[in-house]
């Protein structure tokens, strides 16, 4: 008698309430999407490179249109990766970069950046205008304008000024509008695809050659591993660092009527990066009814190495085994094609519709 092979699901699916509705009645199509949300996480993004390979690869470009990229942090360097003219080849770039950092014990922030601007320039290699004229992809880059103690690099100004932004979120979420200003830097081909930005003082400003690469430095800039970014041009003067701490999971309200798909490391939409210990903070159903979110799921990730998908800590974990740390990483690249497979399985056999959760 032969063996009976099970195979496990390597994907969570959850949609908001609109989009469940929609994608049950008529199913998902390429042309249906019309935003893609990129959160902050840093080298999990290593961890679900199968998903967006099989996104820009193959799937979106089968229905070409315009569509909003919308990221903070690592999720605006995946999508300036995508909007090069070589999409697979820019995303396979950023992994390969990013897994041959290497920092030592102690490593300055100052030294931390320079390594990112370095990763940044290998990224790009002066294709910047590819980014900004991509025929169907409007990047946006979500960055925050600090204020306060937060504007210092030094160590422990700026580790009082956190302290006061914990207090700050603890009493409620609103009040870290006192701490930082929401920046939105996009494409000057289409505005940001969100209904008006109340919630926390907010601009939204044109993203060009001259102010491409500030943006995304700054995006990904996490206090205390990385100096703020000055005076970005175009924005003004300030320190500007990484848009994950306001829009961790990007939980924004979204507008159009387009499915808003979005690739993501985990099933979770946590609002701000300060929110990460707080159950009791979730994305709002309204903001979220048009997104279908894709997700590794726990069977997935019991079968990765630690169990779980790369991350930072894994610079301490491998400390002094920087090979052993880009083994594990490329495995995690490697097995997230897994995760592309079965959404193209999924949404070309029909069966996605009946896999949805409610998000």
């Amino acid at each position: 008698m032969s063996a009976i092979q099970i195979k496990t699901k390597a994907l969570t699916i959850r949609a908001g309430a609109r989009a469940m509705a929609r994608i049950r009645e008529r199913g998902l199509r390429p042309a249906d999407v019309g935003i893609l949300p990129g959160a902050a996480g840093g080298p999990k993004a290593l961890g679900i490179q199968g998903l967006d390979l099989a996104l820009f690869g193959d799937w979106l470009p089968r229905a070409p249109r315009e569509r909003a990229l919308i990221g903070a942090s690592i999720g605006s360097w995946r999508f300036a990766s995508a909007c090069l003219d070589d999409t697979g080849a820019g995303i396979r770039r950023l992994g390969e970069l990013y897994t041959e950092q290497q920092f030592a014990k102690g490593v300055s922030m100052a030294e931390v950046s320079r390594s990112c601007r370095l990763m940044l320039e290998q990224l790009l290699e002066g294709r910047d205008a590819q980014v900004l004229s991509n025929p169907h992809y409007r990047l946006n880059v979500v960055l925050v304008r600090s204020q306060g103690l937060l504007r210092h690099d030094h160590r422990g100004v700026l580790g009082l000024g956190l302290s006061a932004v914990m207090g700050s979120n603890l009493m409620g979420r609103p009040r870290l509008g006192r701490h930082f200003e929401r920046i939105i830097l996009h494409d000057v081909r289409q505005a940001p695809p969100l209904t008006a930005l109340r919630d926390f003082p907010s601009r939204c400003l044109p993203l060009d050659q001259h102010n491409l690469r500030h943006a995304l430095l700054a995006s990904g800039s996490i206090p205390m591993i990385m100096q703020g970014v000055r005076d970005i041009p175009g924005v003004g003067p300030g320190t500007y660092r990484d848009g994950g701490l306001l829009d961790y999971h990007l939980d924004l309200p979204y507008n159009g009527g387009d499915i808003v798909l979005y690739p993501h490391f985990t099933d979770r939409v946590i609002p701000g990066w300060f929110d990460k210990g707080m159950p009791w903070r979730r994305g709002d159903g309204g903001r979220l009814q048009d997104v279908l979110l894709l997700a590794p799921s726990p069977d997935y990730l019991a079968r990765l190495p630690h169990g779980k998908l790369p991350d930072r800590k894994d610079f301490s974990r491998y400390l002094g085994d920087d090979a052993g740390r880009r083994r594990y990483w490329r495995q995690a690249m490697d097995e997230s094609r897994r995760l592309g497979d079965e959404f193209l399985e999924l949404t070309d056999g029909g069966g996605l519709a009946g896999r949805l959760l409610a998000l």
